[in-house]
């Protein structure tokens, strides 16, 4: 298959994901809205309804978090910069966006970002990230890990 089509299934699956999440998110805001206005009982029921608000909180900061991920996706296939890595200006390979579709890095870039982080270093040099040649017909495991 070539890139050009798997982009556009790329496309369909991150405004499916987009609908769905918007979704979701309305949802859990009316519901978080509906329990503040409704009357709590004894301290446990307060305690339950606290873990329970924290939970959903939680929830939907990681699934605004995607959205704005999937949003940016959705920017970069419009401009014509989408499945290039922001950092190293390479393609990302095919079975990395199947995998991840709102990615905007490579393996390589995202794992030397991690071990910069884990250092407490600053800038990355890209330079040093190796070009492995063809990706779209040579793939490893590594292809496949989520950032």
């Amino acid at each position: 298959m070539n890139r050009k089509l798997t982009i556009e299934k790329l496309r369909q699956v991150l405004l499916k994901r987009r609908r769905a999440l918007r979704k979701a998110l309305a949802g859990e805001l009316s519901e978080l809205e509906a329990l503040n206005r409704a009357a709590s009982g004894d301290e446990v029921d307060v305690a339950l309804d606290s873990a329970y608000d924290e939970m959903n909180a939680q929830l939907a900061a990681l699934e605004s978090r995607e959205l704005a991920q999937i949003e940016k996706a959705l920017e970069r296939m419009e401009d014509g910069t989408y499945g290039i890595c922001e950092l190293t200006g390479k393609p990302i390979p095919l079975a990395r966006l199947q995998a991840l579709p709102y990615t905007t890095v490579r393996v390589e870039a995202q794992r030397e970002l991690e071990r910069m982080e884990g250092e407490g270093q600053g800038a990355v040099d890209f330079s040093r990230i190796l070009d492995h040649g063809d990706d779209e017909l040579h793939m490893s495991l590594s292809d496949f890990e989520i950032a």
